[in-house]
């Protein structure tokens, strides 16, 4: 906790701001850590006091000097956008003079359907079941890591990814094949659970407010994440 009338710095204002917006812990990480670089860059000088000549100075050392990549540059272009344009609400002017990595063109490589068997056959459970349902219905890697219980429908065969990229929710297949060994991991996984109930643990952390709204739902078996940690860990977000 902060002493009394001692504001929080500029970056910890940052996080706030994000967190308040619903931004994802990974996009926060990465646009603080691009916002430090460009302070530091400019011999730590408050952004308030910088402008577009700056802007297009630091992206450009980037793509020359750096060599980064088109995306890593990209990225860092949106997390300033972010810095001026939403939290310190300042519109930028033309960034045209900004030097930026090509992307090379590559084409894409896709796994035959033998090559996708070779690679499940060298992965152990849970990680092939994993892997499995990231093939099978199309998540993300993180998509499949915060499945929650309540969001597999075994009845429809669908699965509910919440919050996923842009933060939207959407609605994806369940594969048929994975059916039963999705069910089963799960009755392991409730029992699990339910001995660390008896333990005093088995607690999960809940999105926005409902910790407050249902004191115990972060106890509730629908509420566990399908796939959780393989020892007892300690809630970042808390």
């Amino acid at each position: 906790m902060l002493p009394a009338g001692r504001k929080p710095k500029f970056l910890d204002q940052m996080r706030t701001f994000m967190r308040a917006r619903r931004y994802s812990r990974r996009t926060e990480q990465a646009y603080v850590d691009w916002v430090r670089r460009f302070i530091l860059f400019h011999a730590k000088r408050h952004p308030r006091d910088l402008g577009e000549e700056e802007v297009v100075e630091f992206l450009s050392d980037l793509a020359v000097k750096r060599k980064v990549s088109a995306s890593t540059q990209n990225q860092a272009f949106c997390a300033l956008l972010f810095l001026y344009q939403q939290f310190l609400q300042r519109k930028l002017g033309r960034l045209d003079g900004a030097l930026r990595a090509t992307k090379p063109v590559r084409l894409p490589v896709v796994l035959s359907r033998q090559e996708v068997r070779a690679v499940l056959a060298h992965v152990r459970p849970p990680y092939r079941l994993m892997l499995e349902l990231v093939y099978g219905s199309g998540l993300r890697l993180l998509e499949c890591l915060r499945l929650r219980v309540k969001d597999i429908n075994f009845d429809y065969e669908r699965i509910i990814v919440r919050d996923g990229k842009g933060m939207k929710d959407r609605m994806t297949m369940l594969p048929g094949r994975l059916r039963r060994p999705l069910k089963e991991h799960l009755a392991h996984a409730k029992a699990v659970h339910e001995r660390d109930l008896q333990l005093g643990f088995g607690s999960v952390n809940l999105p926005d407010a409902l910790q407050r709204k249902y004191p115990n739902a972060h106890r509730s078996w629908m509420w566990q994440y399908v796939f959780p940690a393989a020892k007892r860990s300690v809630d970042p977000c808390s």
